[in-house]
C-alpha cells in the first residue's frame, strides 16, 4: 500500500479551524498499520508505504482518517472501504477516494451460524398450528469494540402486522467466536383447521410470505451509553415453504438506517495505490519438473530476461529467481554475471536493468539487512529526529537559514556516513562478498586496458544499488518505519548525491553535478584520501577468501513495540495477570521492560528459545497471542496488537532461533490451566507437547522464501508471455534449422546457441502447460464441491457469487 495523502478535509469546528491527522490500515475493523501524525493541515500529506502478508481471510480493506484533538481523543473523519473482489480494480494505479461517513451501524463484520425448521403442531384441542424453531448455533470474527467483545444474539419473528417479542441468547464473555447453540420457538400461524395441499390457510400464506426472521448481534456494555451494535441478518420465511428445515452460515448485514442523505463530498478524499496479489500455490511435487529447469539451465537467463525484463514485472522475476536460485552461490557458479559485461563501453556497464543486475540487488537486499541495520540506523536515526537544516539550495533557504551553517552541518553527516561505510568492510556479509569478487574479476577480464574498472564495477553495486538508496529510502530498507517528513527527505537526498558520487571514483566528480550548488559543496570532499579510503574498502570486500567475523558482531535491534505479556510465574506467589510491556529482540537476547529505555525486567537469551508458536484463543479468551517456549517448560504468553503483528513476531522469533540445538519438534497449541493443558487434557505440566512444531526450515538466508510460492510467480509471469515465448522458441528453431533471419522482435539481442534454448524453451512451455492444466482441473473440482451457505462461503459472500458467474460461463456443472 502507498498512502498518498488526503485533501479537502472537513474543517475543524474552533477558531484554528486546522487538524492534526493521521490514517489507518484496516482488514475490516483490525487496525494493522498507522501512518505519523500531520499536524494543523487539512490536506496532510502522508507518503508512506506499506506491506505485509495477510495471515487471514478478510472482506474489506479500510482506510481511515482520524483527528487528534487537543484532548488526545481521537474523532474519526471519515473512511474509504475496499471490498476485497473490487482490489483489481484499482491494481498498481493512483486512486482518489471519496471518504465516506462512518455510522455506528453500519460498522459491521463476522457471520453467524443459524438452523431454521417450520413444523406443525397438534394442540389440545386436536388443531394444527405451525411453530418457527430458530437454533443460534454460533458467531466467528465478531468485531472488538473497545478492546472487548462479550457478544450475545436476539431473535425476533416480525411480519406486516405483528412483531413478537425479541428472545435473547446468554452472553459469552471475552470471546469474539462464540458459541450460543441455544433454540427459540416462535409461533407463526394461529390455530387452524388442518390444510394438507398448503400446510396454510389462504389468509396465513400471504402472511408467512410477508413474515421475516430477524436476528441481531449486541456487545454487552458497561457503559451508560448501552450495548453496541455488531451486526444483523433478516431472513423471510417464504423459502422454508419449499423445505421446513433450512442451515446456513451467514454474513451479518449493516442495519437499516432508513434514508440518510450524506454528501460525502463533505468529507475530502484520500489518494492510495493498492497492489494486492493472491497466489494459488499446490504442494511441491506440482512444481518440481519447473523449478529444476530454472535452477539447472543457464539459457533459462536469457529467455527470461528478454521477454519479462520491460516495464514493473521484470523485478518480480529477478525476485523470485534469486529466491529459487537459493541466492549467492548460484549468480557466481554459473556465467550469469559474465553475462553482464558483453558492453563494449565499461562507462555504461550498469546502466541497464537487466535480470542479472536485479538479481544482485535482491541478492544484496535480502543478504545486507543487517549490515545495513549496523551501518546506517545510528546516524539515520539522528538525522531523523534532530532535524539540523540542511539545505544548501539557495533559491530554497527559508527565513532565518544560513547558507554556510547548512553546508557545515551537511558536510558533517557526510562525513560521518562515508566514514562508517569505509570502515565496515569486515562486517559486509560473506554472501555480498563473493558476488563482488565474482565481479570485479569479470570485469577486470573483459576490459584489461581500464585500471579502474574492478573498482567501479563493484562500486556501481555497493554505493549505487545498495547504500545510495537506503539512504534515500531508508523505511524501504527497515532503518525507519515511517517515511521520513519533507524536510528529512531533502537531507537525505543531499546526503545520498553526495556519497554516490564519492564511491564512484569517477576523474570529473563536480561534473557529476547539474546543479552548481552541489558541484560548490563537493569540493570539500575532492581530496584523494576519499579516493583511497574508498579503494581500500572495495578491496576489502571483493577479495577472495575473505571470512565474516562474527566475533566481532554488534548487537543488532531487530523489532521492537509494545506488546501484552502473562506473568511467566517467576514468583511463587502472586497472580499470573496481564500488563502491557515494551519488547525488544536483537540476534543476541529478547527483553521486555516496562518502558522504552528502562532497564530489562526479563531478558531471555536466543539460544534458550525452543519454539515460538501461536496460542489458541480460547485459552484466555485474546486474540493474536503466540508463545515463547524456554527451558524447563516455561512459557511467555505474548498478546499482538493485531494479526499482521502477530505473524510478524511469531515470524522473526523463529527465524532467530533457528539454528538452537535444542529446538522442540512437539508443542501444546493451548495453555496450561487450572491443572491440565486445555490442548490434550494431559495433567502434568512438563508433558511432552501433543502437536508438531511448524518452525522446521533451515537455519540460512532461505527462511524468508517458500520455494512453491516462488515457482507460482515464475510460472504466472511465464503464462501470462507464453505468445512471446512461443515467438521466441519460433525464431531459434528457424535459426537453428534454416539459419535464416531472425524475427524483428528479437533482432537486438544474440541467440548464443539456438538449439539448446529451443529446447529449454519448449520444456519451459511444456511445465506451464501442465501446470495450467492443473489449475483448470482444480477450480473445476472445487466449484462442484463448493456449498454456498458453508463456512468457507456464507451466503452474502460477494466474491463468491461472482466466482459462481465466472464458472457458470465455462462450466457445464452446477453446485
Amino acid at each position: 500500500l502507498s498512502l498518498g495523502e488526503a485533501k479537502n478535509l472537513p474543517m475543524y469546528p474552533g477558531p484554528n479551524k486546522m487538524r492534526d491527522c493521521y490514517c489507518t490500515v484496516n482488514l475490516d475493523q483490525e487496525e494493522v498499520f498507522r501512518t505519523k501524525i500531520v499536524e494543523k493541515s487539512l490536506c496532510p500529506f502522508y507518503g508512506e508505504d506499506f506491506y505485509c502478508e495477510i495471515p487471514r481471510t478478510f472482506r474489506h480493506l479500510s482506510f481511515y482518517i482520524f483527528d487528534r484533538d487537543v484532548f488526545r481523543r481521537d474523532s474519526i473523519i471519515g473512511k474509504v472501504a475496499i471490498q476485497k473482489e473490487d482490489l483489481q480494480k484499482y491494481h498498481n494505479r493512483d486512486t482518489w477516494f471519496q471518504l465516506q461517513h462512518v455510522d455506528a451501524d453500519s460498522e459491521v463484520q463476522g457471520k453467524v451460524h443459524l438452523e431454521l425448521r417450520l413444523s406443525e403442531v397438534i394442540t389440545d384441542t386436536g388443531v394444527v398450528c405451525h411453530k418457527l424453531a430458530t437454533r443460534v448455533l454460533e458467531c466467528q470474527g465478531l468485531p472488538i469494540v473497545n478492546g472487548q467483545c462479550d457478544p450475545y444474539a436476539t431473535v425476533t419473528l416480525a411480519g406486516p402486522s405483528r412483531q413478537s417479542e425479541a428472545k435473547k441468547t446468554k452472553v459469552k464473555k471475552k470471546t469474539n467466536n462464540p458459541h450460543f447453540d441455544e433454540v427459540f420457538y416462535f409461533e407463526v400461524t394461529r390455530p387452524s383447521s388442518y390444510n394438507k395441499k398448503s400446510h396454510f390457510d389462504i389468509e396465513d400464506v400471504d402472511e408467512v410470505d410477508k413474515m421475516e426472521i430477524r436476528v441481531d448481534l449486541w456487545n454487552a456494555s458497561n457503559l451508560k451509553f448501552g450495548d453496541e451494535f455488531l451486526g444483523e441478518l433478516r431472513l423471510p420465511l417464504k423459502f422454508l415453504r419449499q423445505s421446513s428445515s433450512y442451515e446456513a452460515w451467514y454474513f451479518l448485514q449493516p442495519r437499516d438506517n432508513g434514508n440518510k442523505s450524506l454528501k460525502p463530498d463533505d468529507l475530502g478524499s484520500l489518494r492510495l495505490n493498492v497492489v494486492y496479489t493472491e497466489d494459488h500455490v499446490f504442494s511441491s511435487d506440482y512444481y518440481s519438473p519447473l523449478r529444476d529447469l530454472l535452477l539447472k539451465s543457464a539459457d533459462v537467463e536469457l529467455a527470461s530476461t528478454h521477454f519479462v525484463g520491460e516495464g514493473s514485472r521484470s523485478h518480480v522475476m529477478s525476485s523470485v529467481v534469486v529466491r529459487l536460485k537459493s541466492l549467492p552461490p548460484s549468480l557466481t557458479q554459473i556465467n550469469a554475471v559474465q553475462k553482464l559485461f558483453t558492453s563494449r563501453d565499461p562507462n555504461t556497464i550498469f546502466r541497464g536493468n537487466s535480470l542479472t543486475s536485479k538479481c544482485i540487488d535482491e541478492t544484496m537486499k535480502l543478504a545486507g539487512m543487517h549490515y545495513l541495520q549496523v551501518t546506517l540506523k545510528p546516524i539515520i536515526d539522528e538525522i531523523c529526529q534532530v532535524h539540523k537544516p540542511c539545505e544548501i539550495d539557495p533559491v530554497k533557504l527559508k527565513d532565518g537559514e544560513n547558507l554556510e551553517n547548512n553546508r557545515e552541518n551537511l558536510r558533517q553527516y557526510v562525513d560521518r556516513i562515508f566514514t562508517v561505510i569505509t570502515k565496515s568492510g569486515v562486517s559486509c556479509p560473506t554472501v555480498m562478498c563473493d558476488i563482488f569478487f565474482s565481479l570485479r574479476e569479470s570485469a577486470a577480464k573483459r576490459f584489461q586496458g581500464d585500471l579502474d574498472v574492478r573498482y567501479t564495477a563493484v562500486s556501481s553495486f555497493i554505493f549505487l544499488r545498495f547504500f545510495a538508496p537506503a539512504i534515500l529510502s531508508p523505511n524501504l530498507f527497515q532503518l525507519t518505519p515511517h517515511h521520513p517528513d519533507p524536510q528529512t527527505s531533502r537531507t537525505l537526498t543531499l546526503i545520498s548525491k553526495t556519497i554516490q558520487t564519492l564511491g564512484s571514483l569517477s576523474k570529473s566528480k563536480s561534473a557529476n553535478f547539474k546543479e552548481s550548488y552541489m558541484a560548490t559543496f563537493y569540493d570539500y570532499f575532492n581530496e584523494q584520501k576519499y579516493a583511497d579510503a574508498v579503494k581500500n574498502f572495495l578491496d576489502l570486500i571483493s577479495s577472495s577468501g575473505r571470512k565474516d567475523h562474527k566475533s566481532i558482531e554488534q548487537p543488532i535491534l531487530l523489532k521492537e513495540g509494545f506488546m501484552i505479556k502473562r506473568a511467566q510465574g517467576r514468583k511463587r506467589f502472586g497472580m499470573k495477570n496481564f500488563k502491557k510491556r515494551w519488547f525488544r529482540l536483537t540476534n543476541h537476547e529478547f527483553t521486555y521492560q516496562k518502558s522504552k529505555g528502562d532497564h530489562p525486567l526479563c531478558s531471555i537469551p536466543i539460544e534458550n528459545i525452543l519454539a515460538v508458536e501461536r496460542l489458541e484463543e480460547e485459552s484466555f479468551k485474546m486474540k493474536n497471542m503466540f508463545q515463547v517456549i524456554q527451558p524447563e517448560r516455561r512459557v511467555l504468553y505474548i498478546q499482538a496488537n493485531n494479526c499482521v503483528e502477530a505473524k510478524d513476531w511469531i515470524d522473526i522469533l523463529t527465524k532467530v532461533s533457528q539454528c538452537n540445538k535444542k529446538r522442540l519438534t512437539v508443542y501444546h497449541p493451548s495453555a496450561y490451566l487450572n491443572g491440565h493443558w486445555l490442548c490434550c487434557k494431559a495433567t502434568a505440566d512438563n508433558t511432552p507437547g501433543c502437536t508438531p512444531c511448524t518452525g522446521g526450515l533451515p537455519a540460512n538466508i532461505q527462511l524468508d522464501i517458500d520455494g512453491d510460492r516462488e515457482t507460482e510467480r515464475i510460472y504466472s509471469l511465464f503464462n501470462l508471455y507464453m505468445p512471446k515465448l512461443e515467438k521466441m522458441q519460433e525464431a531459434c528453431g528457424s535459426k537453428s534449422v534454416y539459419d535464416g533471419p531472425e524475427e524483428e522482435e528479437y533482432s537486438t539481442f544474440i541467440i548464443d546457441d539456438p538449439k539448446e534454448t529451443y529446447k529449454t524453451l519448449k520444456l519451459i512451455i511444456e511445465g506451464v502447460g501442465t501446470l495450467e492444466q492443473e489449475h483448470a482441473q482444480y477450480k473445476r473440482d472445487k466449484f462442484k464441491k463448493t456449498k454456498y451457505g458453508s463456512q468457507e462461503h456464507p451466503i452474502g459472500d460477494k466474491s463468491f457469487q461472482t466466482y459462481i458467474r465466472q464458472q457458470s460461463e465455462i462450466s457445464a456443472h452446477s453446485i
